[in-house]
């Protein structure tokens, strides 16, 4: 009988939740001056795919989907008062908390279809 990769919650499933947070400190922290100029909204789809990303792993790796979200929303505030306040030359919004949310909540909803495409086969 074989398993799905995607349905190990193992050291892979865990390593990939820490890589892409570890991508999401460098996307949202990085100062401003070494952010690369981009077309009006590309921002916020940056911010929809990153957290979409952190919640697609996130599951994976097993933590459960009301206690990510909490954790992920808030992580996305902090990290919009953070660029609003630390001396990063960027700057909070809530319209890019907005598209957190967004991410956070469709990542979660794809997880969800892709554990039912799993639980119907």
């Amino acid at each position: 009988m074989t398993r799905s990769a995607l349905a190990v919650h193992g050291t892979l499933s865990r390593g990939v939740l820490a890589v892409t947070f570890l991508v999401s400190l460098a996307v949202l922290f990085t100062p401003g001056d070494d952010v690369p100029p981009a077309f009006f909204g590309v921002d916020k789809v940056v911010h929809v795919v990153l957290f979409a990303a952190l919640a697609v792993a996130g599951r994976w790796a097993g933590v459960p989907a009301r206690l990510l979200a909490l954790l992920l929303t808030g992580y996305a505030l902090v990290s919009e008062v953070v660029q609003a306040l630390a001396p990063l030359d960027r700057s909070g919004s809530v319209g890019d908390w907005l598209a957190d949310v967004l991410g956070v909540a469709l990542g979660l909803l794809a997880w969800a279809g892709i554990a039912r495409g799993r639980a119907s086969r």
